[in-house]
């Protein structure tokens, strides 16, 4: 008997059994005389095997165990019995051992099979084969053992499919099979019967063959259950006898560990097997731990011995790593037991390194490494390559020192398997233990779909059409001593892994061929024993595995606590030494990123402490984040920043990160944290000058160039239509930028974003050839890579695009990669990183500067480069995750929706005759639409590619009109209503009249203009001689008071711009809503006119008082500026609010408001642009004097006056002011910094300039008269036209009375400029030309004197359009009852607007004001805010246009409104006699009134409309059936499609019955069919009295599931109350779910089929005559024993406490809750499978409040109102206090403790924010939501007092915290939580 030796190439302790005499033990005992094997008193005769080759060897022991020949002795009585075997036991190589030394003890040969899902009845029984053109049955092992007499060993039972072992049955139980070729198998008793009776010649005529005697089965399974796989089945069950093979007991195990290592104290051999042991029983099991890979234990030991300063614990993590597939139970039990047998360390692991490597000429496969432990240096010996070979990438650092020396630890007596994060060095680390050993290394591409055949042998053919197997790279490696790398270990299915047990075990294989592969120390000894030369073994099927072998997989960490993500199972912790690779810590990766690309500067820093941030993140998002900031993709950011120095940290992490497509809760997570650090977010800038120009050779695209190629052929260089605009430049910029610096590109964004079209343009401009694959979900490893076809029977592949790529150099454009499954485009992983891939035809392609060669071996070519493009991640594409697996392999870009201005120049380009405002519309409409697919709110993310073709439409057919054009895109989706109604809302907002009639024309009602009347004449009186000479006044002269000027913080927020005519039209063109205080009054409108008269490019100001405030902004534009003035405005004296009026300066001034307040009598010029504000002091010198004065003396101070402003001369920077009811008159020259002051000698009434040189003034007669006693006035006039007398006087002085024949005497408006000729000429009904002033009185309309005051010398006739008393709407309101001190700063004549052009005034009036006549029918006086009176001199016409009231206003702008009527709107002129308007709810509109605007404007929006009005020919077809009496209709039990017809109830597009798309019906009937509708037209031709029999059946039938349920139509009307405010958000969340359900119900690919689409995998099978060589589409079943999905589980806690209905009236808060909690009801309802909800309550005498049970949710609309009824009760009844920190503790307690049932936990807490006044911390609230890492937990807070939310905000844990201020947006803010969670 040989002695004991330990085989280096991992099979554990093996023997060499001999013929020769050897007493084995007293009870077992081989004698060679007459060969028989006794244990016990059992005994078997050993016959000489035939083919000894066949008998396992090496795999008794010398001493065997008692346990073991228990084992051998019961299946030594089963063999004697001719009864077949089942060996049963945990994970490991233990039973197939115990089989194969049974075998070996009694010389028997051995056929084995290792089975796997891919398993077929053709590789058990027979397997045709083409030889010669001939096809020839082959017979597989269980064949050749049931007639040679050999043992079958069959492996893996329960990974079978179940529909392939019972081809066995009947071989199992009778000795029968009837083979594919004829022939029948029959028991050997029977055979030689009938051979005896008949002869052999008759018996091979029969076709009939022996089955020996001798022949047995072994078969190897797990339990099934609880070890996944599927459960034996019985018929097959019951033809074995069963054994469970266990380890050996504690005592028999310590002494064989003892003998292996003799080094190691025996107390620390014994805690390391107690360990092992407790991890194998039940207790254990039934924690959920897995099984101790026990057998694997006498390796590591075997290291221990070499180095026995090794820490127990390190050498029992490698073998049993459980941090990496235990939760934070299940670790904790592990150490608890690692703790009790002392075995926990109490220290840092030690310190391993590698000194040096050594090779020995002796020891050609082995290496001397010496490895520093701590202090001391220890020598192993591992197996290797030849010699080192140096490596240039490698930078070294202590901690991959220090995992590489451990991975050579466990090199050295087995195969490993390295896990860490992706990118985080897996790669390049095994790669430089290759280096350091001399490997050469073959790398295998594991993915899901890998097929055991995959692994080991593929089918191919020869020249000649003979069917071969060709050994694939793995078993090639296997055989020339490479080291093979298994990458991606975790993505391979654990059932294909299996068929490598054998060789990582036993280091043996057997192929599909019918070859084996052996250890080379059993191959010496079978060649030794038997005299074989290595050619004969050869010949006998047998080859040697090299000695320097080894398996080194890769694999990313498992997904604890998930069923799909665990893949670390018991088998797989059998086969490797296990290594945990972490991520480098901020410190060394910078000094990995500095020796490998430069120093890079505070950028790169930056990075690098986010990503760290991130990686350490307690919030799973962040974390998951983090793996997109690999070592990988952050060396690519540092290579990047060092050749390309123009990007920001902020840039750079977004797009490594892919920012932009991030869900909302994890981009929110990552912006907060990117804020706290101290990084500057910066937006993307553009450049809009970037320029892309070829010169000489040379690409440029703004600061980067490249020489352009010289191709061979310009065939393959794409052309493409492509307009460049600054934003796509900047892409190509940057993509060409990575090109350059030798990258693949990943380019990701929306559909019909333009990726495709950027790829083709740069290469296009580049002259580089592409070659072009596009993927898609059946799209396979081979058909990525090869296309196999059989031409002449003979297979040929085809290479794929990708390895003609590779072989040219040419670019490869990837299309739709996210389509594909990631099993399949993972395999790209090597041909990225390394340059290397191995193709199914054997071909591999290797490194440009690699040194292999061979017919096989392609060299990549170092210009091949790959253009990955993929629609982003999650919903609604729901494609498969691209940049998740594979994204940090490229540089990433992502491709967005062009800006508004970038796609508006392109879309110039595609139509350059469609109208701007055309494309403006669409584009902003686009945009609106794609921000709200961002938030979630629909589903479809509309693209440019969209708006291209409605502009390629209305360039081709102009007269179509864009509302019929939109429907192109929009008809998708006109059968959801909810989305319907918002895609309409969206485009009536932008004036898309989409859904709308040319008939829907709502102008105001128009009533005659009274007629006018030549009421008078106007005189000015002149001087004569010296006797009448006019009063000179004179005026003093001061200087300006300037202020110091201020900057004020100006802030801007989006303008969201409504286009009034989208629903139809009406004189109002479009508004918006300003943010007003709600205490904000309107005070004046201004605007800075556009230079080409355009009044969407005008700027509005728009100043507010109480507080005042400036608002600016330009009607076209995004965004509205806004700052505070009310420190500038001091009304506390006054006590009122202040009246400010503005008006734009000139000149040097310009873009400069001038703003005054009459009550303060404060001036200010304001700089809107840049918040720059200077105060001017009004007072004179004089002034100031006499108040100094007074104040001295004790003389009381005299009674301030208002002044009032004109704003006439206000383009030369002169402002001019006077007192109404007062005397005094100034004119401030702000240019010259000049101020005049004048003095009446009477009471001045009004000031109306007409010319710098000329004013016109109006007395107050009884003013002065009771004021000015003693002034005796000389002329009786009360109007005066004052004049300069000198052209240089700074102001008129000259006062000149004027005799007018009239009454007048008040004028509230004037107007210099008057009417034009063309308007006197239609007003006054004759042609006349003359100077004119227009002005009104309170008595009329409007009154024009002619000639005045051009003409002086001449009388000015006078014409006035009276106003006529009547009934108005308000009649008896008295208008006049307003406050006296608002009534003292009344100025009527400022909100009067002369129209010059249009020859029209309008004036705001009170609804009250309006005549009867006035209104039309369709107005609701009570929903109008005011009415714009509109005076049309041309068309002779008065209309009054209804001004909407805001939807949401305050009580105060309510209040002011009915106390002040006429003061609810501010009004000002805009260009070509455009006017805006302004309430005091903040909402701007924009009004169009001049007729001639009017007509074109509804021309245009008309043809924007559009018709069919030219088409002469239609067809109609109609049903042909007229309805009858409406019915609920018969119910068909198959719930079959009906469609038409008037008979089924659900059915769709027919009559009378309930159903969908028909007519008739009495309501709607949904039985999930597709909807087939009836026209319209039809519809309406159904006769009246069926639609109200319709219409009463649906209301019977609304009052019975009324009754149905037991719910009051008033409790319907109050539950649809709140339904209707969540209608939207219920849908898009359903939707959502839905689309989930759906893509998780997917059909896959069924292989093995005998009929559907031909499988490209088993062309071969088919040419050999193989059945089972289709695959079809469908369901999976899942795997056996596999864990079931988990349902996800969300805990809403919701605020009732007394505070929510205490300020409910306020912002309704009550009232969103309760529709949020509505919105959860009805959002969930049917899908309890996939996630599970209760809702709980908190408030002042409650912490959980039950609602809604997860075991009982409401079923319906009764249910789920009552669940609001007892909310809002307890809200009212309930105590004061608050319990939301005890709430949000009980809800994820209860949630932890049942976390290992659920997907996925959420806890959602509302609550108000007032945590100071019940002392409650932020930080111990932020601790409470990260209490347990299973439970998901978020904080909403729907009430705060000033900022409180946002700082509280800020203070919490980042992505954990909403502030929902606006309660309207509670619901979106809980559908993002369950629309993320429902994506991850």
């Amino acid at each position: 008997m040989a002695n004991l030796c330990l085989n280096s190439a991992r099979s554990g302790p093996q023997f060499i059994f001999t013929n020769r005499l050897s007493r084995l033990s007293t009870r077992f005992y081989c004698t060679e005389s007459d060969k028989v094997v006794t244990i016990g008193s059992v005994k078997k005769t050993i016959s000489i095997p035939t083919n000894p080759e066949l008998v396992p060897k090496n795999y008794l022991p010398e001493n065997i165990p008692k346990e073991t020949m228990k084992d051998l002795k019961w299946m030594m009585q089963k063999d004697l019995l001719g009864q077949d075997m089942f060996l049963l036991g945990r994970p490991g190589p233990l039973r197939r051992t115990l089989a194969q030394q049974y075998l070996e003890l009694t010389q028997r040969e051995m056929e084995y099979v290792s089975l796997s899902r891919d398993t077929t009845e053709s590789d058990l029984k027979q397997r045709r084969e083409i030889s010669g053109g001939t096809a020839q049955y082959v017979d597989q092992s269980a064949v050749k053992a049931a007639t040679e007499g050999r043992v079958l060993v069959l492996e893996g039972i329960e990974k079978v499919e179940r529909n392939v072992l019972p081809v066995l049955n009947n071989l199992l139980e009778n000795r029968e099979m009837h083979l594919e070729d004829g022939r029948l198998l029959i028991p050997a008793p029977r055979y030689d019967k009938l051979l005896a009776d008949h002869g052999k010649e008759v018996m091979d005529l029969w076709r009939l063959v022996r089955v020996s005697e001798e022949f047995r089965v072994i078969a190897l399974g797990l339990p099934v259950p609880k070890y996944v796989g599927s459960p034996l089945d019985p018929p097959l069950r019951s033809r074995f006898q069963a054994r469970d093979v266990r380890h050996l007991p504690f005592g028999q195990q310590l002494d064989l560990m003892m003998k292996i290592a003799p080094n190691v104290d025996k107390d620390s051999l014994s805690q390391i097997l107690s360990f092992s042991h407790t991890l194998l029983t039940e207790e254990s099991s039934g924690l959920g731990l897995p099984d101790f890979p026990i057998e694997n234990l006498p390796h590591s030991i075997s290291i221990l011995n070499s180095i026995p300063d090794l820490s127990h614990y390190d050498l029992l993590t490698r073998l049993y790593p459980y941090k990496l597939f235990l939760d934070q139970n299940g670790q904790k039990s592990v150490e608890d037991t690692l703790q009790t047998f002392q075995l926990l360390p109490s220290q840092k692991s030690q310190f391993l390194s590698v000194d040096s490597v050594s090779f020995s000429s002796a020891h050609p496969h082995s290496a001397n490494v010496n490895i520093q432990v701590g202090k001391s240096i220890h020598s192993v010996t591992v197996p290797s390559g030849s010699s080192s070979v140096p490596s240039t990438s490698y930078v070294p650092n202590a901690y991959h020192n220090w995992v590489l020396a451990d991975m050579l630890l466990s090199h050295s007596v087995g195969d490993v398997c390295l896990i860490g994060p992706r990118g985080c060095g897996k790669t390049a680390l095994v790669k430089q233990m290759t280096d350091l050993l001399g490997y050469k290394t073959e790398t295998i591409q594991l993915y899901a779909d890998m097929t055991a055949r995959d692994l080991l042998q593929q089918r191919t053919t020869t020249e000649t059409g003979d069917t071969v197997w060709r050994l694939s790279p793995l078993v090639e490696a296997a055989i020339e001593g490479k080291l093979a790398v298994l990458d991606g270990l975790h993505r391979v299915h654990r059932g294909t892994l299996a068929v490598l047990q054998r060789l990582v075990h036993d280091r043996e294989l057997q192929l599909y061929d019918g070859s084996r592969l052996i250890g080379s120390d059993k191959f010496e000894l079978i060649k030794e024993e038997n005299g074989f030369s290595d050619q004969e073994m050869i010949e006998r099927g047998i080859r040697v595995i090299h000695p320097a072998f080894r398996l080194f997989a890769l694999a990313e960490p498992p997904s604890v606590g998930t069923a799909k993500g665990q893949w670390l199972s018991p088998e797989i912790l059998s086969m490797f030494s296990f290594h945990e690779m972490r991520s480098l810590s901020q410190k060394e990766e910078g000094e990995v990123l500095t020796q490998m690309a430069g120093t890079s500067g505070e950028v790169l820093e930056d990075i690098l402490r986010v990503t760290h941030k991130l990686r350490s993140s307690e919030d799973g998002a962040l974390r998951s984040i983090a793996n997109n900031l690999s070592t990988r993709q952050l060396l690519r950011i540092a290579r990047r920043l060092q050749k390309f120095s123009n990007e920001d940290a902020y840039t750079s992490i977004n797009k490594a990160c892919l920012a932009r497509f991030l869900p909302s809760l994890a981009k929110d997570s990552l912006e907060k944290m990117v804020e706290k650090l101290g990084i500057q977010k910066s937006g993307s800038v553009i450049d809009k000058d970037i320029k892309c120009t070829v010169e000489n050779g040379v690409l440029t695209i703004g600061q980067t160039a490249a020489k352009l190629y010289n191709p061979e052929t310009r065939g393959k260089v794409p052309e493409t239509l492509f307009y460049d605009t600054p934003q796509n430049l900047a892409v190509m910029e940057a993509m060409l930028q990575d090109f350059l610096l030798g990258e693949h590109l990943l380019l990701v964004g929306n559909q019909g974003t333009g990726k495709n079209k950027l790829v083709d343009r740069l290469l296009n401009l580049l002259n580089k050839p592409r070659e072009y694959i596009q993927l898609n979900r059946d799209t396979t490893v081979q058909t990525l890579t090869l296309q196999p076809t059989v031409r002449e029977g003979v297979i040929v592949y085809d290479d794929s695009p990708l390895v003609q790529a590779a072989k040219s150099g040419n670019i490869l454009v990837v299309d739709e990669a996210d389509k594909a499954p990631t099993n399949v485009t993972c395999i790209l992983k090597s041909l990225v990183e390394s340059g290397e891939m191995i193709l199914s035809d054997g071909r591999r392609i290797v490194p440009p500067n690699s040194s292999e060669q061979g017919a096989n071996i392609i060299p990549l070519h170092p210009d091949f480069r790959m253009l990955v493009l993929a629609n982003r991640p999650g919903f609604p594409f729901l494609g498969n995750d691209f940049f998740g697996t594979l994204g940090d392999l490229f540089s990433c870009h992502v491709v967005d929706n062009p800006s508004m201005e970038s796609e508006l120049s392109m879309l110039r380009q595609y139509g350059p005759n469609v109208p701007e405002d055309i494309m403006r519309r669409v584009v902003k409409a686009f945009a609106e639409l794609r921000t709200m697919a961002d938030e979630g709110q629909i589903h479809y993310p509309y693209s440019t590619r969209e708006v291209v073709n409605i502009v390629k439409h209305l360039e081709k057919f102009p007269s179509d009109g864009l509302g019929t054009v939109v429907r192109n895109v929009f008809d998708f989706d006109s059968y959801s209503k909810e989305v319907r109604d918002t895609l309409t809302e969206v485009l009536h907002k932008h004036g898309i009249p989409i859904g709308t009639d040319t008939r829907n024309v709502r102008l105001a009602k128009e009533i005659p203009l009274p007629p006018k009347e030549v009421i008078g004449s106007w005189e000015i009186a002149r001087a004569g001689g010296t006797k009448r000479k006019f009063l000179r006044l004179p005026y003093e002269h001061s200087n300006l008071k300037f202020g110091d000027s201020s900057s004020v913080n100006v802030s801007s927020s989006i303008l969201d711009r409504v286009e009034a005519r989208g629903v139809g039209f009406s004189e109002l063109q479009s508004y918006w809503s300003l943010p007003f205080h709600d205490f904000a009054v309107v005070g004046d409108v201004t605007t800075f006119p556009d230079k080409h008269n355009r009044p969407l490019y005008d700027t509005v100001h728009i100043c507010t008082s109480n507080p005042v405030m400036l608002y600016t902004m330009q009607a076209n534009a995004d965004k509205f500026t806004n700052f505070t003035l009310n420190h500038f405005f001091d009304t506390k004296r006054q006590n009122l609010i202040p009246r400010p009026k503005m008006t734009p300066l000139g000149g040097k001034y310009e873009r400069v408001l001038a703003i005054y307040d009459e009550v303060t009598g404060a001036l200010v010029l304001a700089e809107p642009d840049t918040g720059t504000v200077l105060p001017i002091t009004l007072n004179t010198i004089y002034d100031s004097v006499r108040d100094l004065k007074d104040r001295m003396t004790g003389k009381p101070q005299k009674k301030e006056q208002p002044m009032r402003m004109c704003t006439d001369f206000a383009k030369d920077n002169k402002l001019l002011f006077y007192t109404p009811k007062g005397r005094t008159i100034q004119m401030m020259d702000i240019g010259e910094g000049s101020l005049y002051k004048m003095d009446f000698p009477f009471v001045i009434s009004s000031v109306h300039p007409l010319s710098e040189d000329q004013y016109l003034v109006v007395k107050d007669v009884e003013a002065t008269e009771e004021r000015l006693k003693h002034y005796k006035p000389q002329e009786t006039t009360c109007l005066y036209l004052l004049k300069k007398e000198a052209a240089t006087d700074p102001l008129p002085t000259v006062v000149n009375p004027i005799h007018q024949s009239t009454d007048i005497n008040n004028i509230l408006a004037l107007d210099k400029r008057g009417l034009s000729d063309f308007g006197l000429k239609i007003a006054l009904g004759e042609k006349t030309s003359s100077p004119n002033t227009m002005f009104v009185t309170p008595g009329s309309y409007i009154n024009l004197a002619m000639g005045f005051p051009e003409l002086e010398f001449s009388a000015s006739e006078v014409y006035s359009w009276p106003k006529v008393e009547g009934e108005t709407v308000g009649k008896g309101y008295n208008t006049t009852n307003y406050n006296k001190g608002m009534q003292k700063f009344s100025d009527p004549g400022r909100d009067y607007i002369f129209l010059k052009d249009s020859c029209q005034i309008v004036r705001p009036i009170p609804s009250a004001d309006v005549p009867k006549g006035g209104v039309a029918d369709h107005i609701v006086l009570g929903n109008c805010a005011a009415f714009l009176e509109v005076v049309d001199l041309m068309a002779g016409q008065v209309r009054y246009i209804p001004v909407p009231d805001a939807p949401h206003q305050s009580s105060y702008a309510s209040w002011y409104k009915q106390t002040y009527p006429d003061k609810v709107l501010g009004i000002s002129r805009m260009s070509n006699d455009g006017l805006a308007t302004v309430d005091n709810s903040g909402t701007v509109r924009l009004w169009e009134t001049g007729v001639a605007n009017l007509e074109r404007s509804l021309n245009e929006w008309k043809r924007m409309i559009g018709g069919d009005d030219d088409l002469t020919m239609t067809i109609n077809q109609a049903s042909g059936k007229d309805v009858d009496s409406p019915k609920h209709g018969k119910l068909d039990a198959k719930n079959d499609p009906h469609i038409g017809g008037n008979t089924w109830a659900g059915g769709t597009g027919g009559r009378d019955t309930a159903g969908l798309g028909g007519k008739g019906g009495p309501y709607r009937l949904d039985a999930g069919h597709n909807v087939h509708q009836v026209p319209e037209h039809e519809k309406d031709n159904v006769p009246d009295h069926v639609k109200k029999a319709a219409r009463d059946m649906n209301r019977n039938a609304f009052a019975e599931k009324l009754r149905e349920i037991k719910m009051s139509e008033y409790d319907a009307q109050l539950y649809e109350q709140y339904a209707a405010g969540v209608r939207k958000q219920v849908q898009t969340l359903r939707s959502i779910l839905q689309s989930l359900q759906a893509k998780s119900q997917d059909r896959t690919w069924l292989k093995n089929q005998t009929s559907g689409d031909l499988d490209d995998n088993r062309l071969i099978d088919g040419l050999t005559g193989e059945k089972s060589i289709y695959k079809k589409r469908g369901e999976q079943d899942p795997e056996v024993g596999a864990p079931q999905e988990k349902p996800k589980r969300v805990k809403l806690v919701v605020d009732v406490s007394g505070s929510m209905y205490r300020f409910n009236g306020h912002d309704q808060r009550l009232e969103r809750m309760m529709e949020a909690t509505l919105m959860v009801m009805e959002g969930l309802e049917g899908f309890g499978d996939r996630i599970k909800f209760d809702i709980c309550g908190h408030s002042g005498e409650e912490s959980d409040l039950p609602f809604v049970s997860h075991m009982k949710a409401p079923e319906n609309n009764k249910e789920r109102l009552k669940v609001l009824k007892e909310m809002s009760a307890h809200s009212q009844f309930c105590m004061s206090g608050d319990h939301t920190l005890s709430a949000a503790v009980l809800a994820i307690n209860e949630l932890g403790m049942v976390a290992d049932q659920y997907d996925e936990s959420f806890v959602i807490v509302l609550s108000d924010a007032n945590f100071d006044r019940y002392g409650i911390r932020p930080e111990s609230f932020g601790k409470i939501l990260n209490r347990n890492e299973n439970v998901n937990a978020y904080a909403i807070f729907i009430g705060s007092l000033g900022n409180q939310a946002d700082e509280l905000s800020k203070r919490l844990p980042a992505g954990k915290s909403f502030v929902c201020m606006d309660t309207k947006k509670l619901p979106e803010i809980l559908q993002t939580i369950f629309t993320a969670a429902m994506l991850k």
